[in-house]
């Protein structure tokens, strides 16, 4: 099996036998779209205006959870260092665990979201603009994520910096996201802030993987 594909099955094999990374992401992503309805107050005009941003932010929150497992135990324990000495490229590896986070994590969020859009009484109409967006835009979040995670290796507070971090670089497949929705139910459409959703996955795809080896090549030395 090639190298990369491998990297990508034994990180899925990992996450499969520590299933409570993958149910406390779940966790939090149900439970902050639910509570959000508690705290607004019982006015469905008002919770279906906000309904998209409540759940894109708690997938943002619930994806940022899991981004500390990226690289940690795999530089505690010296997996990291063996990756970075094998033949296949730095930069490839970064790549596989990026695919193995979003598969374990941002697949997940993408087909529980509908069924939490009924919590927040999205409209109908827009539930296709949703997980469309959730799909394209959830890749990018997992390969900024390797960027911060690589930059946090090390770090005193891992996850305070690693927060700090990755949130501002959030924002843009956040604000595109939610646009996607607001957009579905105008005359509009959603097509050009869901092309920009997918133009943010596919300038990530190379990127990401050079800053993110670079910053595992620092921690390294």
């Amino acid at each position: 099996m090639h190298p990369f594909l491998g990297l990508i099955r034994h990180d899925l094999r990992l996450a499969g036998r520590q299933g409570g990374d993958i149910g406390l992401v779940l966790g939090f992503f149900v439970l902050a779209v639910i509570l959000f309805p508690f705290g607004i107050g019982p006015e469905p005009e008002l919770l279906r205006r906000v309904a998209a941003g409540i759940i894109w932010v708690a997938a943002l929150l619930a994806a940022v959870l899991s981004l500390d497992r990226l690289f940690a135990a795999d530089y505690a324990d010296g997996g990291l260092d063996l990756i970075a000495l094998s033949a296949m490229p730095l930069e490839l590896a970064v790549l596989a665990k990026g695919a193995a986070h979003w598969l374990t994590t941002g697949l997940p969020l993408v087909v529980v979201s509908p069924v939490l859009a009924l919590f927040v009484d999205l409209d109908p109409a827009a539930l296709p603009s949703l997980v469309l967006g959730l799909l394209l835009g959830t890749p990018a979040m997992s390969l900024i994520g390797a960027i911060a995670a690589a930059l946090s290796l090390g770090a005193r507070r891992p996850g305070v910096l690693l927060t700090l971090l990755v949130l501002p670089l959030y924002l843009p497949p956040l604000i595109f996201g939610t646009a996607a929705v607001e957009a579905s139910l105008s005359a509009e459409g959603a097509r050009a802030h869901l092309l920009l959703l997918a133009a943010l996955t596919l300038a990530a795809l190379p990127l990401a993987p050079l800053a993110a080896a670079a910053a595992l090549r620092q921690a390294l030395d």
